[in-house]
């Protein structure tokens, strides 16, 4: 009876994991961010489309550091501390998740 118990599980839960439909929203076009090491508190972000980006950085803890809308490609990010971050960009529907580090 376990077995059947079990085998019912499985064949729920992989037509589930795999009849849902995903998004291709994975990643964004041409999307460069550089310097990687940042050390002078500067950090460029260019994309193919060049549209309005939401940025999200988050420390390696999860607390969110900063939260902008970066309009052209430069964004400042002197008022955070040296360390490894998390830095999530959005545009338009599009979502992509880098690991930025400042020096």
């Amino acid at each position: 009876m376990k077995q059947l118990y079990l085998l019912l599980f499985f064949f729920t839960f992989t037509t589930i994991a795999f009849g849902q439909e995903t998004k291709n929203n994975a990643d964004i076009e041409g999307l460069k961010i550089y310097p990687n090491p940042v050390t002078n508190g500067k950090v460029y972000i260019y994309t193919k489309k060049k549209s309005p980006k939401k940025i999200l950085i988050f420390d390696v803890l999860g607390t969110k550091a900063m939260e902008t809308k970066l309009i052209g490609k430069e964004l400042n990010v002197t008022n955070l501390d040296a360390g490894v971050y998390v830095i999530r960009i959005f545009e338009k529907d599009k979502v992509a998740t880098r690991k930025l580090i400042i020096k």
